[in-house]
């Protein structure tokens, strides 16, 4: 292999791990159906490396591909709330980038006992897999947060009976 050659491989190998801010796009639309329960639960899903466990996305170039894991960012409007929900099959890591974002854990066996912490600017909670959790936006602004999830695709969350989406369905 020339130097040149090398160079080339290496551009396209870079190249093709990138995934840049100007090609994202706030995905409204993919949760959407969680606004029968209430617009407090309208948010955008804005997808870096897989599709993670919210929707079929593959056909989408501009995401990359996962391997391991998924990673994109969520944004929620003021007193926005991310349902109680479980991911059975791995664990979620939540950072936070702008705002205030309280997490809520909420017991197994009975999701009326919680625990909740505030997490603000570059804070980070990862929650185990088979924890319900919810979150909700309690600054005067904006959150945006990453969100992280140990799977190469994970399986569908479940909504507790706990949970306002317990018996929303996706269609």
């Amino acid at each position: 292999m020339t130097s040149d050659t090398a160079t080339t491989d290496l551009d396209a190998l870079i190249d093709s791990c990138v995934a840049s801010k100007d090609s994202r796009k706030e995905d409204w639309d993919t949760l959407a159906f969680q606004a029968k329960a209430g617009e407090e639960f309208r948010r955008a899903q804005i997808r870096y490396i897989g599709s993670g466990a919210t929707g079929n996305h593959e056909s989408d170039s501009r995401i990359l591909p996962s391997e391991h894991f998924t990673f994109s960012n969520m944004r929620l409007p003021v007193g926005g709330v991310g349902p109680e929900h479980t991911h059975h099959d791995v664990e979620e890591a939540f950072f936070v980038l702008e705002g205030e974002l309280e997490v809520t854990v909420h017991d197994v066996e009975d999701g009326t006992r919680t625990a909740s912490r505030v997490l603000g600017y570059r804070d980070l909670i990862r929650v185990p897999a088979g924890v319900p959790r919810s979150l909700r936006n309690v600054g005067d602004g904006e959150a945006l947060f990453c969100v992280i999830i140990g799977a190469q695709k994970p399986q569908l969350p479940t909504y507790p009976a706990t949970s306002p989406m317990h018996g929303v369905t996706r269609d």
